[in-house]
């Protein structure tokens, strides 16, 4: 499952299928050489159009959008907090510079920080191992370590789970290590695009435990309406492939639940 994902990865970026449209396009050059231009000039056309920020938003707003962020007095009822990895950078620059680098799901680890220094009774449990193909030594929990360390939290209040590389082992991993805790409710924080999918995997794992878990939705990345004049290449891509690996994510995880 886990080498399925990091493929699922490749596959959702819209570049992928450019780029192998046109390496079909100028192998028909060869033989075929009007279709292959027509198909070169249609992979241009495409390129172009795909960066509309309206039609990628139009996707992840859904997403963004399923579950609500709970009120500040509802907080007070939970016993902690559970955050998914996903938002550091690669270690090397930590190494390099002694600073742990945060990607642009910052929320995930900043807005937790929050949480505990206005609610005391909040403990924090972190899961994040290696989710590279070709593994770097060192996990997103190790950095999670020494991110909360330089933020002066109470590491008494925080619990490090390093092991799992997909949502569906996160919940797994936390799942066992909360054991009868998890009865008692619990925040579950992660990005507003990824929890649909995130919460359907600790549901089916929790469920079997009786547990509660609330979902706290952070980094969104839409909002209520996108104009259609917004265009940026880069931005847009990238936001296409986060549409498109949740939602096939979401219909997978379904097949294979």
């Amino acid at each position: 499952m886990f080498i399925f994902s990091k493929l699922l990865s490749a596959i959702t970026q819209p570049m992928f299928w450019l780029a192998l449209w046109w390496a079909m396009a100028l192998w028909m050059l060869v033989r075929w050489r009007r279709a292959a231009v027509t198909m070169l000039w249609f992979g241009l056309v495409v390129l172009g159009l795909l960066g509309f920020l309206a039609v990628p938003d139009a996707l992840l707003r859904p997403l963004e959008n399923r579950y609500p962020v709970p009120a500040a007095q509802a907080i007070d009822r939970h016993i902690g907090i559970i955050v998914l990895g996903g938002a550091v950078g690669h270690p090397d620059s930590f190494a390099a510079h002694g600073q742990v680098p945060l990607g642009e799901a910052a929320e995930r680890m900043t807005v937790p920080v929050g949480l505990m220094r206005q609610h005391p009774q909040l403990a924090l449990v972190f899961s994040g191992g290696e989710g590279r193909l070709l593994a770097t030594g060192v996990t997103e929990a190790e950095l999670a370590k020494a991110f909360y360390t330089e933020q002066g939290l109470d590491m008494g209040r925080v619990k490090l789970e390093g092991g799992s590389r997909t949502t569906r082992e996160n919940a797994q991993q936390v799942a066992k290590l909360l054991a009868g805790k998890c009865q008692q409710p619990w925040l579950l924080v992660t990005s507003a695009w990824h929890m649909p999918r995130a919460m359907a995997e600790f549901e089916a794992e929790f469920d079997k435990m009786g547990c509660k878990l609330t979902p706290y939705p952070v980094d969104f990345r839409t909002g209520e309406s996108t104009p259609l004049t917004e265009y940026s290449l880069a931005h847009s891509l990238l936001r296409w492939q986060m549409a498109l690996h949740e939602w096939l994510g979401l219909w997978v995880y379904g097949m294979t639940r």
